[in-house]
């Protein structure tokens, strides 16, 4: 029977243990009235789509419209207003927008035409002419071609000349002489006329795309070497990363140390021989003085936390090849973000078309004076901004928090399980418990992310008005930068948090509330084994994701130089290195997750089991092994400070 369990406070009851050996006993379903909340939140999300649908036009901002609201390309039938003439026109093949006088777009008529004026036009004549030949009429509808020269419709036709021979930019009317617009436009547009960079560089991507595809296929090839490099030598590698930490911190500073003292060195000759000092020198001496400082601090912290944590990078080699053989058991974990990618991509679309309907849905009004349609925002479009950019966080947290969800429910059916040789389709039932319990869960943590992230936008935006305004406070910026980057902070912490939550969701069945406590306090009760993985583990993760970069690109430059076809070869090397760190990404962003519920589902074992025949450990033989070897120690940090109502470490 689902139980809406949503308090905060809950205290652990006596079949949780019991929970880890069976994810589906006593499970309830939590958080049910935050998940009811999103369901109506959705409703209104599909309330304000079929609003914008039927009050606005997308295709307005792709094809533009006339001055008598009328949209460009499109059948205008149902658009006509009563006793207003030339509007709910037929437009089909009159994609682009003319500008009657160009030096005044913002109020001049706007008309849709067949094609824009591909030359210079001196007078009323050449409008005619242009019109006959091309079938492009420049002047208002309701002038016939045969009527353009009478003087009884000067008003209705281009009156300043020549006009100008345009090019279309997103389907407008655009001069290709930008001259009378402003001399950075026109400098822009001869850039690209003469140089046609962008068509060059089209062209090498069309004429280098099997060499893309099969770097591409390359990368996924250098991912998958990674992951087994990272499965197989976890060991050797993460020394190898330390060390070279190591060296690099202890030669950087000696350089820096080195360099000031060759400064002083000169300084000192040149106050002997009495030539005067640059105050350029003095600077150079200070800044490097303070490098130098800085420098050494930052390498002794460096030195001390590897230090204190030179017996914790064991665990994080267990639990490397720990997360290896789970994804060996479930390789269908690697491939979790492709379908999170997906949904995501799939979600954007349609909050872009919404959003791109909601922002015409306007009220027409006619303008008496110019004789124009206006457009007048909806009393109530304000207020649908605000909450369709809500649903645009809420739901992208949402989907990314469901594969984080079903990830350390795969990991954690895996890792409790006396068998695993017997385990099918774990990640359908994951999924399946995610589904039918714990939505509420999920929607819960996204929409505290959402409670960070939007406050933060918006003290962005406010940031980036008040910089450009003129005379702005910088009292008023310095404080805003300090509110942004604490709200920066905390949202990186409650990501963080959230993700483990997720994992004692999945452990133990309970709300996100109960969840996200017991995940803080035993995060806090194993800070040092929690700082060796998320420092020592995810850095040589990341590095890992850059060799996987690195590797693709240094072979298609190599590649790439050979073809001599090639105007900008960087340009497919580009492309092929963003999408190598894509797959790279995927792989062991996956890596780093199993990892991080490992952690947790470690921790849960070591305070459930004492490695005896009748609480044996979940482990495999490599952790048991590390367990064995330091279980003394790791007992009296995870039982630290026990009390009757609460067990810090305890899950």
């Amino acid at each position: 029977m689902c139980a809406g369990d949503c308090c905060c406070c809950d205290q652990p009851d006596s079949s949780e243990k019991a929970r880890l050996t069976n994810s589906s006993e006593n499970r309830g379903c939590t958080d049910i009235p935050v998940l009811l909340i999103f369901i109506l939140f959705w409703a209104g999300m599909i309330y304000i789509a079929v609003f914008s649908v039927s009050h606005g036009d997308a295709f307005r901002l792709v094809y533009g419209y006339d001055s008598f609201g009328n949209t460009c390309d499109e059948d205008n039938a149902d658009k006509a207003m009563e006793n207003v003439s030339l509007t709910g026109l037929n437009h089909k093949g009159k994609p682009y927008v003319f500008f009657l006088d160009i030096r005044k777009p913002l109020e001049t008529t706007m008309l849709c035409v067949t094609k824009c004026p591909d030359i210079e036009i001196d007078n009323i004549n050449g409008v005619q002419e242009f019109a006959i030949k091309e079938g492009s009429n420049l002047c208002r509808y309701d002038v016939p071609i045969d009527k353009i020269t009478d003087d009884a419709n000067k008003d209705k036709c281009p009156q300043v000349f020549p006009v100008w021979k345009s090019d279309d930019l997103l389907f407008r009317c655009v001069p290709s002489k930008l001259t009378v617009l402003g001399d950075k436009l026109a400098v822009l547009f001869e850039f690209l006329n003469k140089s046609d960079t962008f068509q060059k560089a089209l062209s090498d991507l069309y004429a280098s795309w099997k060499e893309m595809i099969l770097l591409c296929l390359l990368a996924l090839v250098f991912a998958i070497i990674m992951v087994l490099l990272i499965r197989f030598m976890a060991s050797i590698i993460v020394y190898v990363i330390l060390g070279v930490a190591i060296v690099a911190s202890l030669a950087g500073t000696g350089f820096l140390w080195w360099t000031y003292a060759d400064i002083v060195s000169d300084l000192n000759d040149d106050i002997m021989h009495k030539i005067p000092l640059l105050d350029i020198e003095v600077r150079a001496k200070t800044a490097f003085l303070v490098y130098s400082i800085i420098a050494s601090v930052l390498t002794v912290i460096l030195l001390l936390i590897i230090l204190v944590m030179r017996k914790r990078v064991g665990l994080v080699v267990a639990l490397f090849y720990e997360a290896g053989d789970c994804l060996s058991a479930v390789p269908l974990l690697l491939v979790q973000p492709l379908w999170t990618f997906l949904l995501l991509m799939a979600f954007f679309f349609y909050w872009v078309i919404i959003l791109a309907y909601l922002s015409t849905s306007e009220i027409r009004e006619y303008n008496n004076v110019t004789g124009h349609i206006d457009y007048t925002e909806h009393e109530t479009v304000s207020y649908f901004w605000w909450y369709h950019l809500i649903g645009l966080i809420w739901t992208s947290e949402f989907i990314i928090a469901c594969q984080q969800l079903v990830v350390s429910g795969t990991v954690a059916t895996w890792y409790f399980s006396r068998n695993r040789n017997d385990l099918s389709c774990t990640i359908c039932k994951s999924m399946k418990m995610m589904i039918f319990y714990h939505l509420g869960s999920v929607a819960f943590g996204a929409f505290v992310i959402t409670l960070v992230k939007l406050p933060r936008m918006i003290l962005m935006y406010i940031h980036k008005k008040l910089k450009s305004s003129a005379g702005s406070n910088k009292c008023a910026e310095y404080c805003l930068k300090c509110c942004i980057c604490c709200l920066c902070c905390l949202e990186k912490c409650l990501k963080f948090l959230n993700q483990n939550a997720y994992t004692v969701v999945a452990i133990n069945g309970t709300s996100f509330c109960t969840s996200a406590r017991k995940a803080f306090f035993t995060i806090i009760s194993n800070a040092l084994r929690v700082a060796a993985i998320n420092s020592v583990g995810d850095f040589i993760l990341f590095l890992g994701k850059i060799g996987v970069t690195a590797a693709t690109g240094a072979v298609g430059i190599v590649w790439f130089k050979t073809k001599s076809e090639l105007h900008f070869y960087a340009v497919p090397v580009l492309l092929v290195c963003v999408f190598a760190y894509f797959v790279a990404h995927c792989f062991l962003s996956v890596y780093e997750m199993v990892i991080d519920a490992l952690l947790l589902c470690f921790v849960a074992d070591v305070d459930d089991n004492d490695g005896t025949d009748g609480r044996p450990y979940y482990a495999s033989d490599k952790l048991r092994k590390y367990i064995e070897e330091t279980s003394t120690e790791l007992n009296l940090l995870t039982r630290k400070d026990k009390t009757e109502e609460t067990e810090p470490a305890q899950i």
